[in-house]
C-alpha cells in the first residue's frame, strides 16, 4: 500500500512561513490573477481545461439519479431527485455550471477570493432559466475551503477542480469534506499530475515549468502566480500518494484515473456511512 508523504502538509508559496500565512498568499495571489484567470486557462491548457471538466461532470453521473416522470400542470415532466452539491475552490465557476447544467443538481460554489466569486456569478447568470420548475440557480459564497460554513452532512457530492493543491493543510482539508458530505456521499478532486519519465513527460515539464510562466505571466501581468503553478504541481502528491491519504482519512471506494498522458488525474472516494 502507498502512504502519503508526512512531508507534503499543505501548499507553500515562495516566502510563506505557516498555514495562515500560505492561504494569504494563495488568497491575494488568485484575487490579481482573476481578470485573465480563464482567458489563460483556456490559452495555456489548450483549451483541454474545457475538456476535463466536462468529462468529470460526465464521469459523475452515477452520482445523479435518472429522472422520472411525473404529471405537473396536465403534462407530464423529467423530475430528478434532488442532488445537493458544493464545488470547493470554485473560482470562476466553471465546474460548478457544468454539474448545474448537465444534472440540474443544487449547486453552491465556495472560494475565498473575492474577485473570482465576481466573475462566477456573472457567467452563471447566462445559464439561469428564470421560469424554470424548481426554480435553480448557483449559489456562490465566500468562505474558506478549511472553515467551511456548513452543517455536517449537508451535501451529496463534492467536488474541487485544480483548487485542492492550494490549501494550506491537505489532511484537513479532506477532514472538512468529509464533515459537510452525508454519510454515503462522493467526493471528486479534479488536480493536475506529473506525468510519468518519457519523452512526452520531459515535453510537458520543460512546457510547464519554462514556457507556461513566461506566456502567463506575460498577459497576466503576475509572473510570480504562473511560477507558483509548477512549483505547486511537483510538490503535491502524486495520484497514489493523494488516494492513500484519501483511504487513511476514512474514506472507502477510493479511486482515481489519470487523462491526457497522466498530466491530470480525477480521484474519487465515498464518505463512510
Amino acid at each position: 500500500m502507498v502512504e502519503a508523504p508526512a512531508s507534503v502538509k499543505g501548499t507553500r508559496p515562495e516566502g510563506a512561513t505557516s498555514e495562515d500565512d500560505a492561504s494569504k498568499k494563495v488568497r491575494e495571489m488568485f484575487t490579481e490573477i482573476a481578470p485573465r484567470y480563464d482567458l489563460l486557462n483556456h490559452l495555456l491548457s489548450l483549451q483541454l481545461d474545457r475538456f476535463w471538466r466536462a468529462r468529470t461532470a460526465k464521469h459523475l453521473r452515477h452520482v445523479f439519479p435518472e429522472p422520472e416522470i411525473s404529471i405537473e400542470a396536465h403534462k407530464p415532466v423529467h423530475v430528478r431527485r434532488e442532488i445537493s452539491v458544493l464545488d470547493l475552490c470554485c473560482g470562476t465557476g466553471d465546474l460548478a455550471i457544468a454539474l448545474h447544467r448537465r444534472y440540474w443538481a443544487r449547486v453552491v460554489g465556495v472560494d475565498f477570493a473575492h474577485s473570482m466569486l465576481v466573475r462566477a456569478r456573472k457567467k452563471s447568470a447566462r445559464w439561469h432559466v428564470p421560469d424554470a420548475v424548481p426554480p435553480r440557480a448557483i449559489r456562490f459564497i465566500e468562505a474558506d475551503a478549511l472553515r467551511l460554513p456548513f452543517a455536517d452532512g449537508s451535501f451529496d457530492l463534492v467536488t474541487t477542480a485544480f483548487g485542492f493543491r492550494n490549501l494550506a493543510n491537505y489532511e484537513s482539508g479532506l477532514r472538512e469534506i468529509q464533515r459537510v458530505l452525508k454519510p454515503g456521499g462522493t467526493v471528486a478532486i479534479l488536480e493536475f499530475a506529473e506525468p510519468p519519465e518519457g519523452l512526452l513527460g520531459g515535453l510537458y515539464r520543460w512546457y510547464f515549468s519554462k514556457v507556461l510562466p513566461k506566456i502567463g505571466g506575460l498577459i497576466s501581468g503576475e509572473q510570480a502566480a504562473y511560477k507558483y503553478l509548477p512549483q505547486s504541481v511537483a510538490r503535491f502528491f502524486r495520484p497514489p500518494e493523494l488516494a492513500a491519504l484519501l483511504t487513511a482519512v476514512g474514506f472507502r471506494a477510493v479511486d482515481y484515473c489519470a487523462w491526457t498522458f497522466g498530466t491530470v488525474a480525477l480521484h474519487t472516494a465515498v464518505r463512510s456511512t
